[in-house]
């Protein structure tokens, strides 16, 4: 029997870097794998492909996280599809990077609403569920630069480290319905937006990396998948840091 078999789980923003990975190693490791996308559907369903190829099972659904009815709609869905949610991945975020002068308040809205807002909107709509099955896990995508912070990264870095808060206080709330919440912290990984970047931006990067590498997106889908398993029941409102040391 795989970790996950019988269980269902919706992973925002599913399609690419470490919204893929999550996906895929779920769904390799038993569960039926809501991925969900908001434009790319092209990639969401290679990566459902890519689950069926490896024996899993899941579908496609296009929605705006960061849209209250579209996400109520979205849960309503898949637990009348499914019966049950189990898992909630809330890793769908976007990034408009800029010096606090140079940035527009729209670019600071639109990183919130979708980086945080969409978390609380998901996560609100998955405790409903989650609740009256007295069993789920939900699991946030946070970022070092919510811990640390970062130059150019007001709004992104305040949206990630809202994750952290909301993490743990929702920890607190339904802890004594039997779900857990936790949020994992990548740190410099290797997907689409990190290729943009210059050899000496990531050198330089590297360069404050005890382990001396740039992780990659499976570094971070198997500490999601450990979270999301009963290996962790008795593990919530915790932040795990996947980054080489580079915190430290």
């Amino acid at each position: 029997m795989t970790k996950f078999e019988g269980k269902i789980a919706i992973v925002t923003g599913g399609g690419r870097g470490i919204g893929r990975a999550i996906a895929t190693e779920l769904g390799k490791q038993g569960a039926t794998v809501v991925v969900n996308y908001r434009s790319s559907a092209t990639a969401a369903e290679e990566v459902v492909a890519e689950i069926k190829a490896s024996g899993g099972d899941g579908m496609t659904y296009q929605c705006d996280v960061s849209d209250d009815a579209q996400v109520t709609a979205m849960f309503k869905d898949v637990a009348k599809t499914y019966g049950q949610i189990d898992i909630l991945v809330n890793n769908a975020g976007v990034t408009r990077d800029n010096v606090i002068m140079m940035l527009k308040p729209d670019d600071f809205d639109t990183v919130i609403n979708a980086n945080l807002r969409s978390a609380w909107l998901c996560s609100k709509a998955a405790s409903r569920t989650m609740m009256k099955q007295r069993s789920g896990r939900i699991i946030n995508i946070t970022s070092v630069v919510g811990m640390a912070g970062n130059g150019g990264q007001t709004n992104y870095a305040a949206s990630k480290a809202g994750m952290i808060g909301l993490t743990k206080s929702l920890a607190k709330e339904i802890a004594t319905r039997g779900v857990t919440v936790n949020a994992v912290a990548p740190g410099f990984i290797g997907t689409d937006m990190t290729d943009e970047l210059s050899d000496e931006i990531k050198a330089t990067a590297i360069s404050h990396i005890p382990l001396g590498r740039m992780g990659a997106p499976e570094d971070v889908a198997k500490a999601v998948a450990f979270l999301a398993s009963d290996d962790a029941a008795y593990i919530t409102g915790q932040v795990l840091v996947v980054d080489g040391g580079m915190l430290m």
